[in-house]
């Protein structure tokens, strides 16, 4: 199938369209005690699936809510239960004075999270691919993820324990293992994101609070007088309200700063690492820039702050719509050439990914 002119990937969905499910699931997810949300994304799902076109053909979503229920009450009871226990058990040994042995314990239940966090991430692509259906062929991938879970480890740690430095090539290589982990139909996806390609937009991400602190220390030794002589600073009773207020409004100013600097880095690593990304002939890449995430996050805000909450029920919607709008593909793909996946087909959902509350949608 040749590329069209038009762009590969479309999103036809409205938010009137939306609103009843986002409403109803609102609803029902109260009444039940949370029970329904399986559901309710379910159906969240299904709906933005089916209004995602992809060249000629708009997306189908299979999974189910059982899928997703069972998958979370096998991780509440192989790990959420024994965690709970685990926690008692420290506190008990604090009190008999066993300290040590308690941060020992601890130490291992954070090590047992932090793997099974890396197994999450990669056993969440793994389900949604295998019950994303487009021209009724599946994705999917025969890993299960425990040994991808080590490298999430070890990556993350040499990452900052080389001061931080390593962290661009850890993110760029476990993008990568996990994307070519994956096939969809009989193609695998094919993943080459190249640390050199983020790391000066890491570098200004991870200079800019020393640049900050630099500055700050500057300023104050010297503005410090000319505070006090403004009356902004009292030697004898200390700060006054207008230096408080200025103060409060310096650190929003260095911590909103610190937090746009670092969401242009994640916008770079986002264009970079799907720009990597290929399966067969088609290669993809995804336009976002800073503004554009600085639009979705404050449009976020507004819509939970300004419906007191029930707009968050809409952040799947834009979320998945945000992604969607932005990616694109170039290339050809041959259906007659696209066979059916053999990978197994998880039989549960991504409880692991559930727990650490993992994935836009």
């Amino acid at each position: 199938m040749s590329e069209q002119h038009t762009r590969a990937f479309g999103f036809e969905g409205t938010w009137r369209e939306y609103a009843p499910i986002a409403l109803t699931n609102l609803l029902l997810i109260i009444v039940t005690l949370g029970i329904y949300r399986f559901w309710a994304t379910t159906r969240t799902r299904k709906y933005l699936w089916s209004r995602t076109r992809f060249i000629d053909e708009r997306l189908e979503w299979t999974g189910t809510p059982i899928e997703l229920l069972i998958g979370f009450l096998i991780v509440l009871v192989l790990f959420g239960i024994p965690l709970f226990f685990i926690n008692f058990g420290m506190q008990a040994m604090v009190l008999q004075g066993q300290a040590a042995l308690a941060g020992i314990l601890g130490l291992l239940a954070f090590s047992m999270i932090f793997y099974l966090y890396g197994v999450a991430r990669l056993r969440m692509l793994r389900y949604r691919l295998s019950r994303t259906w487009w021209h009724g062929i599946r994705g999917g991938s025969d890993t299960k993820g425990w040994a991808y879970g080590w490298s999430y480890v070890w990556r993350s740690i040499l990452g900052w324990m080389s001061l931080g430095l390593l962290v661009p090539w850890s993110m760029t290589s476990l993008w990568n293992d996990r994307w070519n982990a994956m096939s969809f139909g009989s193609h695998s996806f094919q993943s080459a994101a190249m640390p050199g390609q983020i790391f000066r937009r890491f570098l200004l991400f991870y200079l800019l609070p020393f640049i900050l602190f630099i500055a700050i220390l500057i300023a104050g030794f010297m503005g410090g007088g000319m505070l006090m002589t403004m009356g902004q600073m009292d030697p004898q009773t200390g700060p006054t309200p207008a230096f408080i207020l200025f103060a409060f409004v310096l650190v929003m100013l260095i911590y909103g700063l610190i937090g746009l600097v670092a969401l242009a880095f994640y916008a770079k690593f986002f264009r970079v690492a799907i720009g990597s990304l290929t399966l067969t002939t088609l290669e993809f890449e995804f336009n976002a820039r800073t503004k554009d995430w600085v639009k979705l996050i404050l449009g976020d805000i507004a819509l939970v702050i300004g419906t007191l909450g029930v707009g968050y029920m809409f952040l799947s919607y834009r979320h998945w719509k945000f992604f969607i709008t932005h990616l694109d593909a170039a290339g050809e793909i041959s259906l007659s050439a696209l066979t059916q996946s053999t990978t197994a087909e998880p039989g549960q959902g991504e409880g692991l990914a559930d727990a650490f509350d993992m994935g836009a949608i």
